[in-house]
């Protein structure tokens, strides 16, 4: 059965060259606006033919560190730095992040919970279904990127789902090696169904997901740790021109198998 067409719209055109920032509209209807809308903030920066890539934060509202490197990415990053697009939501789940809270407040929903999501459900729902009915298709690559939070504080790492095959495995473990972080993962469990890094999955999107530190608060060595991250896996795939800063320290990569 075919999925239901989002209702979000974007307010700029991910086809056009340039760079280019706004908002994706949630319509919501509620008593003191008949007509209202969400603003998730969205920028893309486009420079002809090349990989096209989805970076994320803010998954979470309460996860800091990459929803502050995204967003100086979105003022210093020019188009003629970019080889092919990059799509840019610095506050995913923007009600969360405007609440400083894990889970929306107009819903309660846990946007990294609720994929595939439900074009008519509740507003995180819909974001869900925004990002893996029309974004994802779009894209080559999806880095999502994630802290401790305010509830606890990680050890700055980088993590994606075990590839399945050998030459997908070795390249993700040079894809963690490249961002950079003290420690790299694997996860061999199954993460469940309704994750971002499953949506990824389903949509043959390749995935890498971050836990950069936490505890309610951004420290300049994490933000360190993540906004060069982010550049030297731009340069890896190819999509930014230039020499990135060089890690700060050899990556350890474990693995999660229970």
């Amino acid at each position: 059965m075919a999925r239901s067409q989002s209702r979000l719209t974007a307010e700029i055109d991910f086809n056009r060259n340039g760079k280019q920032h706004g908002f994706i509209r949630l319509p919501y209807s509620v008593h003191r606006s008949a007509y209202g809308w969400i603003p998730i903030p969205v920028a893309c920066i486009k420079n002809d033919a090349g990989p096209r890539i989805l970076l994320m934060a803010g998954n979470h509202g309460d996860e800091y560190e990459g929803q502050v490197a995204l967003g100086k990415l979105i003022r210093d990053l020019e188009p003629d730095e970019v080889s092919g697009r990059i799509i840019i939501l610095p506050s995913a789940n923007f009600p969360a992040a405007m609440a400083g809270m894990r889970t929306s407040p107009l819903d309660g929903g846990n946007l990294n919970r609720s994929f595939p999501g439900d074009p008519y459900g509740g507003p995180t729902e819909q974001i869900a279904d925004y990002i893996e009915s029309v974004l994802l298709p779009q894209c080559d690559f999806v880095f999502d990127f994630h802290s401790g939070g305010s509830s606890l504080t990680y050890v700055p790492s980088a993590m994606m789902r075990r590839p399945q095959t050998p030459e997908l495995l070795e390249g993700g473990i040079d894809m963690l090696r490249t961002f950079g972080a003290p420690v790299g993962y694997l996860v061999d469990a199954a993460l469940g169904d309704h994750t971002l890094t499953a949506a990824a999955a389903r949509a043959e999107v390749r995935h890498m997901s971050t836990e950069i530190a936490g505890g309610g608060q951004v420290t300049p060595t994490a933000l360190r740790i993540m906004e060069s991250g982010i550049r030297r896996v731009l340069a890896k795939v190819g999509a930014l021109s230039g020499e990135p800063p060089p890690a700060a320290a050899k990556t350890r990569i474990m693995q999660v198998r229970g």
